[in-house]
């Protein structure tokens, strides 16, 4: 008996996630198709980069130091026993740039602008806004979801970007100032290890990863139900499907990347 309803269990939360997929598509087929359907809402679309590029910076900052800071100091433990400390800057930066960097920004990301958009949308929702939108023929996602898909898409790259570098700018102090290596010395390592490919490949699948934040989140928003306790509901789930799909997206990408660019 307790097997059948583990099986009953999970297949009905297979048969919700496929459906969550499927309703994801369809927001992205609509999303695509609304980009190029005019008016254009510039002033909209700079908004949300606002708030999910600019707003975001301290919060990055903080969040890549630290990185950088105890990626250095744990590569180090081991780098000191066999005497290549010098190594340490070309291991961080690789790491950072190829998947660190890109996948931490895009967590952060995900809880912080991600959870504002499925609140605020949620919050619309059960106020009936997004009805009163339609009712004075205004096409939600064109309205809505357009400028917040545009802004995460164009922005999480630029914020990996700056994010990189503040995660190599805390592992140079770290071995500069502590661990006593050269800055023109830790420079040159750090040169020499990064190639063009290596900044494309965590640059590139940051694009999909401010997709899949602004697809889910506004998803999200739109399907909440039951007042604040369900806007509460949704701002969950919004944050951990996207944390799941950034994983998962991540994967492919690397998987995809090791074999393209060996």
């Amino acid at each position: 008996m307790i097997l059948h309803e583990f099986f009953i269990t999970v297949g009905a939360r297979i048969i919700s996630f496929m459906y969550f997929l499927g309703g994801l598509f369809n927001l992205f087929v609509q999303t695509m198709y609304q980009i190029f359907v005019p008016p254009y809402r510039k002033d909209r679309i700079f908004e949300q980069a606002k708030k999910a590029g600019f707003d975001s910076l301290p919060i990055v900052s903080l969040v890549s130091l630290f990185i950088g800071f105890i990626f250095a100091l744990q590569t180090a433990y081991f780098m000191q026993r066999i005497g290549s400390e010098i190594y340490i800057a070309s291991l961080v930066a690789l790491s950072i740039v190829r998947e660190l960097g890109p996948v931490i920004t895009a967590l952060v990301v995900a809880g912080r602008v991600g959870a504002a958009i499925t609140a605020e949308l949620g919050s619309m929702q059960v106020t009936e806004q997004i009805d009163a939108l339609e009712t004075l023929a205004s096409n939600p996602i064109k309205y809505l979801v357009v400028p917040r898909f545009l802004a995460l898409s164009l922005m999480l790259p630029l914020l990996t970007l700056y994010s990189d570098a503040i995660g190599i700018l805390g592992s140079y102090m770290i071995c500069v100032f502590k661990l006593g290596i050269s800055s023109s010395m830790y420079l040159r390592v750090t040169a020499e290890a990064l190639f063009y490919k290596d900044l494309f490949t965590g640059l590139f699948k940051t694009i999909f990863f401010g997709m899949i934040i602004a697809l889910v989140s506004c998803m999200e928003g739109f399907n909440v139900e039951g007042g604040a306790e369900g806007v509460g509901r949704a701002t969950t789930r919004s944050v951990v499907f996207s944390f799941i799909m950034i994983i998962i997206a991540d994967c492919f990408f690397t998987a995809l990347f090791y074999f393209i660019f060996p």
